[in-house]
């Protein structure tokens, strides 16, 4: 469900910013505003991030085979640092904008036509966050996350878009590229977290603090196993492989000590959610 989840989130993503590409596009090329018509080429980079989270997504739901005995589950960190990319490189390009619309004393222009194109803008914008927000609440994975940071960075932008151009009536000007900078160092913010977060994938980061102490205390839970040691996780795409050495009795049985092993590995893989697979090997103390 976590697939079709991301896929629904890619496919919506497409359909609502070529709306929006289409809607700005035309009321910037009949309103002569080449902020409109900046903003619908950002319209168009949100229909590449969309794409960018269908193939992410499609790639990440294969199954494992001979060269990927894993899945290809980290093709979502591969496709989000894309997206995070985009993010920051809208970012810089908002930054520049600003600082010279600043200095350069410029301004939105009051229009009915494009406060009605910014306005419809804010609606769709909202709406695909909250779809995408709930979405991710149900299924979390870094693609979905992703675009729902970037539908919540579009409908922030517009609503101080809309914002400047009301100003703008009332010749106040300086709105628009000051809002733009702080904007603008938010962006680039949110991409680089989810850089970030893709990157320690990818790098083969290991499980977090909390879940290791997690799984010390689900191994330890078991009285066979006397001792845990040399705890190994490798990322493979949302999940983790987790390989562990417990120690029990040297009285045991081999067969009663690798029953014990097999016992602990569906322990972990049930009750944490995070293991994809556990590998416990079993030493005699």
């Amino acid at each position: 469900m976590r697939y079709e989840a991301t896929k629904k989130v890619g496919i919506t993503g497409i359909i609502g910013n070529a709306f929006l590409l289409i809607i700005k596009a035309i009321v910037g090329y009949f309103s002569h505003s080449q902020a409109m018509i900046a903003d619908a080429l950002n319209s168009a980079s949100d229909i590449f991030a969309s794409i960018m989270t269908t193939i992410g997504n499609k790639i990440a739901r294969a199954p494992s085979d001979e060269d990927h005995n894993f899945g290809h589950g980290k093709a979502e960190y591969i496709f989000s640092m894309f997206i995070s990319l985009s993010m920051m490189g809208l970012s810089l390009k908002i930054l520049l904008d600003s600082v010279s619309s600043i200095l350069g004393k410029q301004g939105v222009i009051f229009s009915i036509p494009l406060l009605l194109a910014s306005f419809i803008t804010i609606v769709v914008k909202i709406s695909l966050f909250l779809y995408t927000r709930k979405l991710y609440q149900k299924y979390p994975n870094v693609l979905i996350s992703s675009t729902m940071y970037d539908h919540r960075n579009d409908f922030i932008i517009s609503l101080f878009t809309m914002m400047s151009i009301i100003f703008s009536y009332f010749h106040i000007h300086f709105v628009d590229g000051v809002v733009g900078i702080g904007i603008s160092i938010w962006i680039f913010y949110t991409g680089t977290q989810i850089f970030i977060q893709s990157y320690r994938v990818l790098m083969d980061a290991s499980l977090k603090e909390e879940d290791k102490e997690k799984l010390k205390e689900i191994v330890l839970s078991m009285k066979e196993v006397k001792k845990v040691d040399e705890i190994y996780s490798v990322p493979v795409g949302y999940d983790y492989i987790v390989v562990l050495t417990i120690f029990v009795s040297g009285k045991l049985s081999t067969k009663k000590s690798h029953d014990i092993a097999d016992e602990l590995e569906k322990k972990i893989q049930n009750e944490m959610e995070c293991v994809q697979k556990a590998i416990v090997h079993v030493n005699p103390l």
